[in-house]
């Protein structure tokens, strides 16, 4: 058979991986998910140095890193950083009542079942709802954006509606520790 009909690369070698997808959602970030993002990068790009760059079986290993260092380097260059409090205080929210549930909001619940809930509305890449950061595109999130303490909002989950009260907010970010 000729060279001419014979595929040299069917682009899933392990040079030539997919790429990662990206949100098609504005990158809204918080400083500690900038931080968390930029020390990511760091260490992908350290992880790449130290590959030995002859070693047959690092290949793929290089390969994955080096698509994980673009999909972050087009995160971080997409990233809006955003100061939510200030943009409360601008609008004349000079005490806890007047505040208003916005991205980077710690907020404090309790449920129609008396259940307590603390959560921090962040980007899509520092969200981790089992530490108690959601994402602003969440469900919870949306239902909450633009609510006082003591508002009540449905929160519309797959398990079935919550009524929820809103008894906190708190805009003092989150330290970078991960």
């Amino acid at each position: 058979m000729s060279r001419a009909f014979v595929k040299e690369s069917d682009g899933d070698g392990p040079d030539e991986l997919p790429e990662l997808p990206l949100s098609p959602h504005p990158n809204y970030v918080t400083a500690r998910g900038l931080a968390l993002l930029q020390r990511r990068l760091a260490g992908v790009e350290q992880q790449l140095l130290a590959l030995p760059s002859t070693a047959v079986d690092s290949r793929l290993a290089r390969a994955e890193l080096a698509r994980e260092q673009r999909w972050l380097q087009a995160r971080l260059g997409s990233a809006r950083l955003v100061n939510t409090r200030a943009a409360n205080v601008l609008a004349g929210a000079d005490s806890q009542r007047d505040v208003r549930v916005d991205f980077g909001a710690k907020v404090e619940l309790i449920d129609d079942n008396g259940q307590r809930y603390q959560y921090r509305i962040v980007g899509e890449d520092e969200a981790d709802p089992e530490q108690g950061r959601i994402s602003w595109l969440s469900p919870l999130a949306r239902a909450l954006k633009g609510a006082q303490v003591g508002d009540s909002v449905r929160w519309s989950r797959p398990a079935g509606d919550r009524e929820i009260e809103l008894l906190a907010i708190d805009f003092r970010p989150d330290a970078v520790t991960d």
